[in-house]
């Protein structure tokens, strides 16, 4: 009687499936990428007042100061979730507009 171990790494545990979580699945590099195209550097930093933002801005050093500093990630995240807020809110107002009138 040989008790073999599995060839390959264990099986790691299925994380929970979160269709509702507008964040699950993205980088934090293609949110603060989507930030800096739709307000800017200058209008991130005055939203998110954080030096990354304001001097000298990048994605690298945004990523390495936002990796680093929690309550920084959850503000510019917030940020994020607000900006697809606002953006579905202005795609249903032109899909109202354009809807021919009775």
């Amino acid at each position: 009687m040989t008790d073999e171990a599995p060839a390959g790494p264990a099986a790691a545990p299925a994380k929970p499936a979160q269709p509702r979580n507008p964040l699950h699945g993205l980088t934090l590099e293609a949110i603060v990428t989507a930030l800096a195209d739709h307000y800017g550097w200058e209008q991130l930093g005055e939203l998110v007042p954080i030096r990354c933002f304001a001097i000298d801005p990048s994605v690298g050093s945004s990523l390495k100061f936002l990796r680093k500093t929690p309550w920084a990630r959850e503000k510019v995240e917030s940020l994020y979730l607000f900006m697809l807020r606002e953006q579905r809110r202005e795609q249903q107002q032109q899909q109202q507009q354009q809807q021919p009138q009775r």
